[in-house]
């Protein structure tokens, strides 16, 4: 892939002037690498239009020049999604100056938001309207809206309210010959052909650049209640998750398992933090019920359902958060494992999903294989188990040094997701392809999976402009290729 043309860059520095447009080494540099650290690309140019209208200047110029771009937004990929690949041929194109709530309508329960507002902010502006977004995740301080539309982001919420494919009531976005496509209007009913809203959601940037989106507010916090409890196995956390459902409904928002060895791991390496009960158990569930300002607080019934949990022997001992400081403090203990597992050392992270029936037999066996498979590892299982997801991260032989990923941490990957996909499951639950998991996808994916996705990618990106190599397997592997001279392939 060759340089940009160097008219392409004038014209580029014109349109967006100083505040947009930078070639300079240092500014570029932050946004090279991914959020992990394990790819590093070259870019000539970083591009920060401030509207919708100035994505679509930059979308047609570089579609007329065949030049490629590489979306970004927090840069909180955890597959490299957002970095540009080593041969300096793509620009990047940054959203982060379209930082604009354009409006919120506690009414109507909608925030309409520009793609590089950040997560936390729209948080906090949905609260001072007694609202909220009910999508939640440890890069909240970072993570962009436009990001989390083109990866469809799931997090700890998604057992009551699901990925923001759920959330997203509509989007604009510039596609790839420059056009704006404007699908705010959140209606409930539209018949009008291919729902594109859809379409561009997930699709990683690789189908044309989100620039707003409209969300879906509820109903703020009125009060909250959160309890650790310890189980004797994986499938007793099913158990617990169905009485639940049975006792009290939908009122759970958050189901996260936590096994021993990723607590262990988050009391041995995070300062401030104690183990939650009084004697450690094989397996632990984070839970969290809420309701709105005008509801009943759900103390009392998850009171009630779990005291019958621990009578019928589901769970073996919990513990009941009687503060928001406590509560904040049994958060910690789940937030905090990705971090905890990074003080440990290199590990190979796979984010899978299998059906929620499965989910609990899959981990036990699953991770029997892989440390009968390759002696010295250690599988730490944990995350989502209401919505069928787990991050399935196998840690590393000790003593084992970064060489270790593109050696048998790579067997051990494709072990992994040659498991979950013989269950019928998804090497990529909520953390999306990017570069990391694209040679995975092309090996296991269903043929007519891969052709839909080509063919959909040709018929909207036939100059293959729109971050190219991501997500979408090339042609007979012809990864990156451009038809330069732009909208005349």
């Amino acid at each position: 892939m060759s340089s940009p043309p160097p008219e392409l860059l004038r014209r580029l520095a014109d349109r967006l002037g100083p505040k947009g447009y930078s070639d300079d080494p240092a500014d570029l540099d932050p946004w090279l690498t991914d959020w992990r650290g394990r790819y590093r690309g070259k870019a000539e140019a970083l591009l920060s239009p401030a509207t919708a209208e100035e994505v679509s200047d930059v979308v047609r110029l570089c579609a007329e020049a065949g030049v490629p771009l590489v979306p970004q937004g927090g840069n909180t990929s955890m597959v490299g999604g957002a970095t540009p690949d080593s041969s300096g041929g793509a620009l990047i194109l940054s959203l982060r100056r379209m930082n604009v709530i354009r409006s919120l309508d506690r009414e109507a329960n909608l925030a309409v938001c520009e793609a590089g507002v950040v997560l936390e902010t729209l948080h906090q502006a949905a609260l001072a309207e007694g609202r909220r977004f009910p999508l939640s995740l440890a890069a909240k301080g970072s993570a962009t809206i436009g990001g989390l539309v083109s990866t469809n982001a799931g997090g700890t919420q998604v057992l009551r309210f699901g990925t923001m494919r759920s959330l997203v009531q509509g989007v604009e976005a510039v596609l790839p010959d420059g056009s704006l496509f404007n699908g705010l209007s959140p209606l409930k009913k539209d018949n009008r052909g291919y729902n594109l809203t859809q379409l561009l959601i997930g699709a990683e940037g690789t189908l044309g650049i989100v620039t707003a989106a409209s969300l879906k507010l509820v109903p703020a916090i009125g009060s909250r209640v959160v309890a650790w409890a310890g189980l004797a196995s994986a499938s007793d956390a099913l158990r617990l998750l169905r009485h639940l459902e049975a006792a009290i409904g939908d009122v759970v928002e958050s189901f996260e398992l936590v096994p021993r060895t990723a607590l262990d791991l988050v009391l041995r390496h995070v300062p401030g933090t104690r183990q939650p009960l009084s004697e450690p158990t094989p397996w632990n569930v984070l839970i969290e019920a809420v309701s709105p300002i005008a509801a009943e607080s759900p103390e009392k019934p998850l009171y009630e359902a779990l005291r019958s949990a621990l009578e019928i022997g589901i769970i073996q001992d919990v513990a009941i958060a009687s503060s928001e400081a406590q509560a904040d403090d049994l958060w910690r203990l789940r937030e905090t494992i990705s971090e905890a597992e990074r003080h440990h050392g290199p590990a190979a992270k796979h984010d899978i999903s299998v059906t929620v029936e499965q989910m609990p037999a899959f981990m036990t066996s699953a991770a029997a294989e892989v440390e009968e498979r390759f002696p010295g590892t250690q599988v730490i299982a944990f995350g989502h188990l209401g919505d069928g997801n787990v991050h399935f991260n196998v840690a590393a032989p000790p003593g084992a040094g970064p060489e270790w990923f593109e050696g048998e941490g790579g067997q051990v990957t494709m072990l992994v997701h040659d498991l979950v996909t013989a269950a019928g499951g998804s090497i990529s639950a909520e953390h999306g392809i990017g570069q990391m998991k694209l040679g995975e996808l092309t090996r296991l994916a269903d043929p007519a999976r891969i052709a839909a996705m080509q063919a959909i990618k040709q018929g909207l990106d036939p100059w293959n402009i729109m971050n190219p190599g991501k997500l979408v397997p090339p042609v007979d592997g012809a990864a990156g290729s451009l038809a330069r001279g732009g909208l005349n392939p």
